[in-house]
């Protein structure tokens, strides 16, 4: 693009079909390997590649898995037979004939072999919980009161056993999707709402229900969904808006955690000098102030008019757009999805998002920037939940 060409703003897209309508992840996706496989885990490495491959393209004969993933006849068969014994891989009949020869025998996963149970621990009057399929769809779900004192632990515990019960199929493993800073083996460094502060929740869990948990912050799930089950590129920042506000940030199709467990912590970042409402934290307009949920409809609630409460949500959007020109700016993300309720974010405020992402970033190279509400609705983080368990333990994402 040259200095005089004309710019056009960053795209605004609008979802365009119902969440978990028809297998919606993208095929063929690569592990990204972030360091050299080694020969002593390269059984495990072949064995998530094969995984991967079917997750992401389906019914495949061995010949097709071999192509497909430059691994040798002997190894995916080898392979294969072991999948099998586990359950996790399925014969499922012979390719229809083309041509002379004898037809291939096609593998899948089996899908409906295991399931996963997801939590989600964001909302600010239940704690929700579902059974998924590996596909992400859920067949099963349950929700319990928002505890925020007393018997926490023990109220998701109880909702994570109610959901096994509900499994009627082998559990993978339980996957979290919690509001604060959790580090990577599960700790829950800071959660104010739920007055937890370096609390195990990984462990805990793990030691009550006997099967394996994973555990992350809410919008860092949140961000997994989007990219296994709603197409989202391999850079990409979900922006998650309810009782606070957080974000999630894949860079190369790798989740990026910060030195201190917070990256995408952007709640808390004080927009302009400009005053503003008095945070929780106890600072005076931070980002969460201005755009949470309940901080946001209570504004709106006491606007005079339509054209009152355009502007209210304007003056949200234009101090989100703040907030991120930085990190578009610095990480050169190529698009940012938005979760929360689209009656509030989709329309002015996200418009308003895109005009100041637009003035603030470098234009030749930022102005494509996609904005666009996420298609996953309120499950995005169960089926976030869903992906933690099948990347820990099949490899898969």
């Amino acid at each position: 693009m040259s200095p005089d060409a004309p710019r056009s703003a960053p795209a605004l897209e609008s979802p365009s079909s119902a969440p978990g309508a028809g297998r919606t992840f993208r095929p063929g996706r690569t592990l990204r390997q972030g360091k050299k496989v080694l020969p002593e885990h390269a059984r495990g490495h072949n064995r998530s590649l094969l995984l991967q491959t079917l997750f992401h393209q389906g019914a495949m004969s061995r010949a097709d898995l071999s192509r497909e993933t430059g691994l040798t006849r002997v190894t995916i068969s080898d392979l294969i037979s072991d999948l099998i014994s586990d359950g996790f891989v399925a014969e499922m009949g012979v390719r229809e004939a083309s041509g002379p020869g004898k037809p291939a025998i096609l593998v899948d996963l089996d899908r409906a072999g295991h399931r996963i149970v997801g939590i989600d621990l964001s909302g600010s009057d239940v704690f929700i919980g579902a059974v998924l399929t590996l596909d992400g769809a859920i067949v099963a779900r349950r929700e319990v009161p928002a505890l925020t004192d007393g018997d926490v632990i023990g109220a998701v515990v109880r909702l994570a056993r109610d959901l096994v019960g509900d499994a009627h199929a082998p559990v993978l493993g339980i996957g979290v999707g919690t509001p604060g800073i959790v580090d990577e083996d599960g700790v829950i460094l800071t959660a104010p709402n739920l007055r937890w502060a370096g609390f195990d929740l990984k462990t805990a869990l793990q030691d009550a229900v006997g099967l394996p948990v994973l555990v992350a912050n809410d919008a860092n799930a949140a961000v997994l969904a989007e990219y296994t089950f709603g197409g989202a590129g391999d850079d990409v920042l979900l922006v998650k808006v309810g009782r606070g506000v957080g974000s999630g940030l894949l860079a190369s199709g790798r989740p990026m955690r910060g030195a201190h467990s917070a990256a995408g912590e952007i709640g808390h970042v004080t927009i302009g000098t400009d005053g503003g409402p008095v945070c929780a934290c106890g600072k005076v307009g931070c980002l969460e102030a201005w755009l949470a949920v309940p901080a946001l409809t209570a504004r709106l609630a006491a606007a005079d008019d339509d054209a009152s409460r355009v502007g209210i949500l304007r003056d949200a959007g234009e101090r989100l757009g703040i907030a991120l020109a930085p990190i578009v700016g610095v990480l050169d993300v190529s698009e940012i999805v938005l979760s929360g309720p689209p009656e509030l974010l989709d329309g002015p405020l996200a418009e308003a998002t895109v005009d100041t992402l637009r003035a603030r970033t470098l234009a030749e190279f930022h102005d494509g920037v996609r904005v666009r509400m996420t298609e996953q609705g309120q499950d995005i983080v169960l089926r976030g939940a869903a992906v933690m368990v099948l990347s820990g333990q099949l490899g898969v994402s």
